[in-house]
């Protein structure tokens, strides 16, 4: 079938149409006098509606959409499942620990900001330069994104189509910040969500669903046609269970979003983005599988243009247009982010605390500072998406490299005492034996392997260990975590250094916890934790969006200090540590 184009004329007008809009919008919140502490987290203070959306809308980004489908295409079935089902369910693993996150710190900024009150400079830099690299690759990806789209369905290039894309999302974050960044998500989460109500099941009825799933069997591979394929589960499964995890826990947009809602809403929030984002990333992803039904090859072999080529080909104009709009807002809700990320980490923790110290900072400054930030990160941005890498790669690339962060991070919330030392050590050594893994510099074979292989089953059990100890606490986490690792162990020694990417993200892990454990559980000393809640807070206290915090969230704030003890919250004599109120 030949595929549809629209006009130069039509795609300004849709571009005119979304980024104008969307800019008069942003205008209608826009302050005279803006405030620094509005600018990054919205005075703690966001409600519901607004928090739960710009959560969904923030997950579900271009990339989301087109790996999904990329993982369709390529694993069939069970790629899609793979790709939303463990994305939703990491969203619903953040919010008991950021539920503790915020008791700590009630009004901080960045998770940057409380680790140098937690431990100081060198750990704060390090998670702060690690959400720098996530986030430039996360713009970089969605501008990619925005120029495939064009180019695909316009007389525009790549190159015309990611400016575009940069200028447009730039308009309208630029001077409202975070703030403009969660109001605009909410009206195009909402959009975007009914868009693929329509457009998935027309393209499928297009393409003659469900007889194309009978004739077209044959396209696929064992592998393909398994919905319990191992394949799938070792090559995408498993890796994105691990890389989620680290960008539920390491990543700034999502950390800046669960410093801003009110603390009363935590739970809430996450569990109705956790259902918004299954739905609508599995849905799209099926798009792959029926192009992989259907024989269809993407141009170049680019599996990149795999979303954009299938609804050229079988949507009509009307609803192409709809599907441009679709996708350039899931782009935008997750750039805008990534901008207000950056500009939060520039303001509070590079300029506000190790330039000018948080006491002397100038609220003014900072918004320049701000403002600065995020038009050099989309400069920045616009000129690494001409590399158009791969997606998908992208994606669990940060992921793993998130995991070295994960448990020293969380950790330093729960057990009074990791030091500043363990903390950057353990990080430190986990990027050393990662990158090697992860990128085949060293051969994996015979001894090697071996370690590679035991480090590896202890990675399973960290990641399952960290999931239930949530939720359940540190006996539950420290059983589960024994029993995937003997149950592991059979089926990995021998073999699981031949997944690169999976074995990279869980040495990663195993090697942080490892190293940040050994070098704490003999420390004497007891960190209160109500130092952090003292450290952190507003640089600007005449914010009129400094606003207090919900009423539950007040006694929490006020009680930020060590949890009180009881019986079933005591810590172990090995010095492991519970969450708050675990039983």
């Amino acid at each position: 079938m030949e595929t549809a184009q629209f006009s130069a004329v039509v795609v300004l007008g849709l571009l005119v149409f979304f980024y104008g809009g969307t800019f008069l919008l942003s205008t209608r919140i826009g302050k005279k006098t803006e405030n620094a502490d509005g600018y990054m987290t919205a005075g703690n203070n966001i409600g519901f509606g607004i928090s739960a959306a710009s959560m969904t809308a923030t997950w579900i980004w271009a990339s989301s959409m087109y790996a999904s489908a990329t993982s369709g295409y390529t694993y069939g079935i069970s790629g899609p499942i793979h790709y939303g089902l463990w994305g939703a369910l990491m969203i619903l693993f953040i919010y008991p620990f950021g539920k503790r996150i915020r008791s700590v710190a009630p009004k901080a900024h960045t998770l940057a900001e409380v680790m140098y009150a937690r431990h100081g400079r060198s750990s704060q830099l390090m998670l702060a330069g690690s959400n720098i690299v996530g986030s430039l690759i996360s713009l970089m990806s969605n501008f990619i994104a925005g120029g495939v789209l064009i180019s695909l369905l316009s007389p525009f290039n790549f190159t015309q189509g990611v400016f575009a894309v940069a200028a447009g999302v730039l308009l309208y974050t630029l001077w409202s910040g975070f703030r403009a960044s969660v109001l605009t998500d909410f009206v195009q989460v909402v959009a975007m969500l009914g868009a693929v109500a329509v457009i998935v099941p027309f393209i499928f009825v297009a393409a003659d669903f469900p007889a194309a799933f009978e004739t077209g069997a044959d396209n696929l591979t064992p592998q393909q046609g398994d919905f319990f394929s191992s394949e799938a589960f070792m090559e995408q499964g498993a890796p994105y269970i691990a890389a989620v995890l680290a960008y539920a826990i390491g990543n700034q947009t999502i950390a800046q979003r669960l410093f801003a809602v009110k603390q009363s809403l935590i739970k809430p929030t996450f569990v109705t983005a956790t259902i918004g984002y299954g739905a609508m990333v599995i849905g799209v992803g099926m798009l792959g599988v029926l192009a992989l039904y259907l024989g269809f090859e993407p141009s170049g072999g680019d599996l990149n243009n795999l979303i954009p080529e299938m609804a050229a080909t079988y949507l009509p104009p009307a609803l192409l247009a709809v599907f441009f709009i679709m996708i350039i807002g899931a782009l935008s809700s997750t750039a805008d982010s990534d901008l207000s990320a950056l500009s939060s980490i520039m303001m509070a923790d590079v300029y506000g605390q190790n330039v000018t110290g948080k006491e002397k900072a100038n609220p003014r400054t900072m918004l320049l500072i701000g403002r600065l930030t995020m038009v050099l990160a989309t400069a920045a941005a616009v000129a690494f998406a001409s590399l158009q890498l791969s997606i998908l790669d992208l994606l669990v690339f940060v992921g793993a490299l998130w995991g070295a962060l994960v448990f020293p991070v969380l950790a330093s919330f729960y057990w009074e005492k990791v030091t500043s030392r363990a903390f950057t050590l353990s990080v430190l050594s986990a990027l050393a034996v990662f990158l090697p893994v992860r990128f085949s510099w060293i051969s994996v074979d015979g001894f090697f392997g071996l370690v590679v292989d035991v480090l590896s089953i202890i990675g399973v059990g960290v990641v399952l260990g960290l999931m239930v100890f949530g939720f359940l606490g540190a006996k539950p986490a420290r059983i589960v975590g024994a029993l995937a690792v003997v149950l592991t162990a059979p089926f990995a020694i021998g073999s699981l250094h031949e997944y690169a990417t999976l074995s990279g993200s869980l040495v990663a892990y195993s090697v942080s916890t490892v190293v940040c454990w050994a070098m704490s559980v003999g420390n004497n000393e007891r960190f209160d934790f109500a130092v952090i809640a003292e450290r952190t807070g507003d640089f600007d206290d005449g914010s009129a969006a400094a606003t207090a915090l919900s009423e539950d969230a007040a006694p929490a704030a006020a009680g930020a200090g060590t949890p009180r003890r009881r019986s079933g919250d005591a810590e172990d004599p090995d010095g492991d540590p519970q969450p708050t109120g675990s039983k």
